[in-house]
């Protein structure tokens, strides 16, 4: 059964083409599911020329697709996308499925999602981790909020795009996992850049720690990648400092809602606040070191 249900073509939207949706849709395509798309510019001519169409607005996504995929930047994109002027909810018919794959507010994904519920539609959020490298590699972590037999439905969907796919809980519970994440992959980052400062300060070669470090405990991915875009100055996202920045905005005001301090995610934060503010909003976020390199005056390795 699961076998037919993947090789089943499905007509598929998919709202939102940067650097993360279009090799998402692409996957899907390749696949042989028929997508219409859309996003803020241009379609990219090469998702056309694979077998996608481009459609004018959110609202013909709808009305031609059965599951409508949205990967946007913020919370106020997706409101836009759902309930803005020619946006998916006044294209949509009962029985279709939103699924949101972009990184927002759960507290607000749990109101898109009751809005959706009473057009007789489905709602997922499916937040992701894994970067542009996991979106074209089709190995992302797929983070799920919903109803588990709408989720069990479009699985095989999912499978195209990630390898790590989770039902975590009821709506709001994949974009809470997903907070979740990045307050996590933002401090192990600032801990990284933290401790390869320190080495290259106190006059060790910052590559060799770095090699010393990865075969002792305090290994991880982000030593791996991340401490390597450190050395190597190499600062091209990757994902965006302005997207974790937001990203840890969503996990601190969630905190104030539901009364927890997150003192060490708060100086992340504002980290990313110092990046921004000499220029950085596009940097990798591994570019959190050079805020730190500013307060002591010192580059781990020279650019």
């Amino acid at each position: 059964m699961q076998t037919e249900r993947k090789r089943q073509r499905m007509k598929i939207g998919f709202i939102g083409l940067g650097i993360m949706g279009s090799p998402m849709a692409e996957h899907l395509i390749r696949a042989g599911h028929t997508l219409f798309l859309n996003t803020r510019s241009k379609v990219p001519s090469a998702l056309v020329e694979a077998g996608g169409s481009a459609c004018a607005t959110p609202a013909e996504v709808a009305t031609k697709a059965d599951i409508i995929i949205l990967m946007v930047p913020d919370t106020p994109d997706v409101e836009k996308v759902l309930f803005g002027s020619d946006g998916v909810a006044s294209g949509l018919s009962a029985g279709q499925i939103v699924v949101d794959m972009s990184s927002i507010s759960p507290v607000e994904t749990k109101q898109f999602a009751s809005k959706i519920n009473a057009l007789g539609a489905y709602y997922l959020d499916a937040p992701v981790s894994g970067g542009e490298v996991g979106a074209k590699a089709a190995s992302l972590s797929i983070m799920v909020g919903g109803p588990e037999d709408v989720f069990e439905s479009i699985r095989p969907v999912l499978e195209l795009m990630g390898k790590n796919i989770t039902l975590v809980g009821p709506s709001g519970a994949g974009q809470t996992a997903k907070v979740a994440n990045q307050i996590i992959v933002a401090l192990t980052i600032e801990a990284v850049a933290e401790g390869l400062l320190f080495a290259s300060k106190s006059g060790a070669d910052p590559a060799k720690v770095r090699q010393a470090l990865m075969g002792g405990l305090a290994t991880s991915r982000i030593l791996e990648v991340h401490g390597e875009r450190m050395i190597k100055r190499a600062f091209d996202p990757g994902f965006r400092v302005a997207l974790h920045q937001k990203d840890l905005n969503l996990a601190l005001a969630s905190a104030r809602t539901i009364g927890v301090a997150l003192p060490s995610t708060a100086t992340a934060q504002q980290l990313f606040s110092v990046c921004v503010a000499n220029g950085g909003a596009n940097w990798d976020h591994s570019g959190i070191v050079r805020a730190l390199e500013l307060m002591a005056a010192h580059s781990v390795t020279p650019e």
